[in-house]
């Protein structure tokens, strides 16, 4: 069995395919411990998790939560308004403060980008990136490979369109990156001040027309509109970006007749996705936050229980 040789996880960028793969097995393996009747195993037994939450978050720190007590580890959850960064701490001294008590990790989420590795070259401890800035999202990229792979059986080939925000979502960064590593054809769609300059360079093709970009897609991930990382208006209002951007039934019937839609939440209903879409049997959305603790539990145990 491959070995996983890493003290953190800061971004997609520094995981191999057989890392890649060998996180998403292991998520294989422990996602049948959520369906016992006692959702409980001894792996992780002694160790210690804090997460330190800097924004707002449902999805990901719960499920972090979840993963670490499945797997019997000691968790702390730390927001930064509990925090003494009100009384004008550093994040630095913070981090080091929660060192003092010995965590074997740290999940942390932090409005500006870089923060998770900043902190990984000051603390002992373990630095999971749960989201920094407008940078990266690993995880949520983890499980989004996850998902396609157990819905399509492989990812190597795949068509797939990221349609949205793609400017201002760490998302989407993270899932290009991953997707391209593990042999995805990636298409990207949205409003043209909302694309990145030189997007290209990663290997993607850009259609802003999004019938276009969804055409014989084998996946479609639809991302919301991140208002609260822009710094001007970008587009004309929300009933203007759901009648051009926004993806309808209508518009999914171009894509492939066992297409798989998808999205990272929240979502917006009837301004990115219509309800008919997110409800639709086709949507792997509930399906994503229930893969998110297999696979956040599978990093967890990489990290500090096994190989």
């Amino acid at each position: 069995m491959s070995k996983f040789d890493h003290k953190d996880l800061l971004g997609i960028g520094q995981l191999s395919i057989e890392d890649i793969e060998l996180i998403l097995d292991t998520a294989e393996s422990l996602k049948e411990v959520s369906t016992r009747d006692i959702k409980k195993v001894p792996t992780l037994r002694g160790k210690n998790v804090v997460n330190f939450f800097y924004e707002p978050s449902t999805r990901t720190r719960i499920s972090f939560e979840v993963a670490a007590k499945r797997l019997s580890a000691d968790t702390v959850s730390l927001s930064a308004s509990g925090s003494s960064m009100v009384k004008g701490e550093t994040l630095i001294d913070t981090a080091r403060n929660l060192q003092a008590m010995h965590p074997d990790l740290i999940v942390l989420r932090h409005p500006s980008s870089g923060a998770p590795h900043l902190l990984a070259g000051k603390v002992k401890a373990g630095i999971i990136n749960a989201g920094d800035g407008i940078n990266e999202h690993p995880t949520q990229a983890l499980l989004d490979l996850y998902t396609i792979r157990e819905k399509k059986g492989r990812i190597k080939g795949l068509n797939v369109a990221i349609i949205g925000d793609i400017s201002h979502s760490r998302v989407a960064r993270s899932d290009i990156i991953g997707l391209t590593k593990m042999g995805a054809n990636v298409t990207i769609s949205g409003p043209p001040t909302m694309m990145p300059l030189g997007i290209e360079a990663f290997g993607v093709d850009v259609v802003y027309d999004p019938i276009e970009a969804v055409r014989r897609k084998d996946v479609v991930i639809l991302l919301r509109i991140q208002l609260e990382r822009q710094s001007a208006v970008l587009f004309p209002g929300l009933r203007e970006y759901a009648t051009f951007f926004g993806i309808t039934k209508e518009v999914v019937k171009r894509s492939k007749k066992d297409v798989i839609v998808m999205h990272p939440g929240p979502i917006n209903r009837g301004v990115e996705i219509t309800s008919e879409v997110a409800d639709a049997p086709y949507s792997a959305i509930f399906d994503q936050v229930s893969n998110g603790v297999a696979v956040r539990m599978a990093i967890l145990y990489l990290l500090i229980g096994g190989s």
